[in-house]
């Protein structure tokens, strides 16, 4: 008799199929990136015109990690208990909604708050698109295929910030078509994946969402995030304001773990992420976010306020680090499918990475384009060659049940270490360019009003010769973030070093749970339409 549980093979989908369920899976994922590249070059005209902060300019970046990054477990633990398929696409509606309600913000307020909404779908996009992959595909197999998505991420990385430029660049556009392009790319993924995907959806069973736990960590995790965004600029490191934020943060993040031990189903599954390859795949994916994420967002502000490059040529002078990224993954995608080893791309990747970064770390507001552009591209080769891999390490210690919640834990501890690093390094670099604004006006004999321009992203509305000196401050402030960056990104070299030597499975499920699973189980069958969306 033929049991349900004997069709788990590596091939259970053909090759066909696969790329047929990736290229709505992979236009998802071109539009949950390019919601953010997009904005990366078109941020300081748009905080501009909405005569924003240096401090909103973070927060316009952080809200959206934020959100992404406090929904992502939760997203994980429901891919595990009802249709991925109809969850990308809930994914998908919210991250529409959030695009529109971006597009028609009157102010930086409101631009934050919808930028919050749009975070909430990026979350589950991002971390949904991990998890049907790996429902479909076994780890070894998947590193080709993650080529294929590290191929995507380099051309929405790439394209993002260039059509963000040309987008304010044209007058009969405007910025606000940054938000709204998004839109008619979202439709379409929706309706390609309704056509093209089709995966087992999990057996109905009795698991609830730790809502508690979940709850408790998006909070602790927004008090001390907003902690950070304005300490050293509204209030001191060692101060009552500080203590007010720090400590009922450290608690809320104490209780919530006290939660993740005696729920039954964790949103955050402690089980494994205590393991040794999950959680030092988990430190490096926190330190490489850190580093990544918070660099890396600069660039943009750097090229236009520090250089005065245009949107539009601010985004062509990115393109090394996108195609960093696109080469690496796509290569190391290839190797990792062949040896079935990741742990030497990982090493190398953070080793590349931290490189990259300390060729930025000495930069100024009159450095080489050709030293810059180098920088760069080390830094994206840095990225596209430990990220997937960090994933699939995680991955290929978990069993098929569990795959969602574990893929969420990464992906979340990778959006937190994005999040704290823009908001840490936003703050350092508004204390530090204001500190050099005051600095370089009082040399030239001018009072530090609100005439300089202080946290003003609004360099037009000022007078010529503090133009000069904004421009100079924040170019020459912009190299002190990246050093920070490279001594973060040290900590994810050391823990892939600490790595065990990591041989990836063959099989979608672990060799056990496979062979326990009853055959009354649909979860397993990838094959033929039978009990699929």
């Amino acid at each position: 008799m033929k049991t349900l549980a004997a069709k788990p093979q590596p091939d259970a989908m053909t090759h066909r199929e696969i790329l047929e369920a990736l290229s709505g899976l992979m236009l998802v994922l071109f539009v949950a990136m390019i919601s953010s590249t997009i904005v990366s070059t078109a941020l300081p005209r748009i905080l501009g015109e909405l005569n924003g902060t240096q401090t909103q300019y973070t927060w316009v970046v952080t809200a959206t990690l934020l959100a992404a990054t406090a929904t992502t477990p939760i997203w994980g633990r429901l891919a595990d208990m009802f249709s991925k398929k109809l969850l990308v696409q809930i994914a998908i509606g919210i991250f529409v909604v959030g695009s529109l309600l971006a597009g028609f913000a009157q102010d930086s307020g409101q631009l934050i708050a919808a930028r919050a909404v749009q975070g909430i779908g990026v979350g589950g996009l991002q971390a949904l698109v991990q998890i049907v992959i790996a429902a479909m595909i076994s780890p070894r197999e998947r590193g080709r295929y993650n080529g294929y998505l590290g191929a995507v991420m380099a051309v929405a990385t790439i394209t993002g910030p260039l059509l963000g430029g040309i987008i304010v660049d044209t007058s009969w556009l405007g910025w606000r078509w940054c938000f709204f392009i998004g839109v008619p790319i979202a439709v379409l993924a929706f309706a390609l994946l309704q056509w093209t995907l089709h995966i087992a959806v999990p057996a109905r069973t009795k698991q609830k969402i730790d809502y508690l736990g979940a709850s408790l960590i998006a909070v602790g995790v927004s008090v001390l995030l907003i902690w950070v965004s304005f300490v050293g600029n509204n209030f001191d490191w060692m101060s009552w304001q500080s203590a007010a934020f720090v400590l009922p943060g450290v608690a809320i993040l104490a209780a919530a773990v006290q939660v993740e031990k005696r729920a039954e189903h964790p949103v955050v599954p402690l089980d494994i992420v205590k393991q040794r390859t999950p959680a030092l795949a988990i430190i490096a994916s926190l330190a490489v976010g850190m580093a990544m994420f918070g660099g890396s967002v600069f660039l943009g502000q750097y090229f236009q306020i520090g250089r005065g490059y245009t949107p539009t040529e601010a985004g062509l002078l990115t393109i090394p680090m996108m195609a960093g990224v696109m080469i690496a993954t796509t290569v190391t995608g290839q190797l990792v499918t062949r040896t079935g080893k990741v742990k030497a791309y990982i090493v190398a990747g953070t080793v590349v990475l931290v490189g990259g970064f300390l060729g930025l770390g000495f930069i100024d507001h009159q450095t080489p384009l050709w030293q810059l552009g180098l920088g760069m591209l080390l830094v994206g080769a840095g990225v596209g060659m430990t990220m997937q891999n960090l994933v699939l390490a995680v991955q290929n210690t978990a069993s098929l049940r569990d795959l969602g919640a574990a893929t969420g834990a990464v992906t979340f501890f990778r959006s937190l270490g994005g999040t704290i690093g823009v908001s840490v390094l936003g703050a350092v670099l508004a204390t530090r360019v204001q500190s050099n604004i005051t600095e370089h006006l009082a040399a030239a004999g001018m009072p530090a009003g609100k005439s300089s321009g202080g946290g003003s992203l609004n360099l037009s509305a000022l007078p010529e010769a503090v133009q000069a000196i904004v421009r100079a401050a924040y170019g020459d402030a912009t190299g002190h973030i990246f050093l920070i960056s490279a001594g973060i990104g040290v900590v994810g070299l050391i823990a892939a070093l600490l790595l065990p030597s990591i041989v990836l499975r063959t099989s979608l499920d672990l060799p056990e749970q496979a062979a326990t699973t009853p055959a009354a189980k649909p979860e397993p069958v990838l094959a033929g339409r039978s009990g699929r969306d």
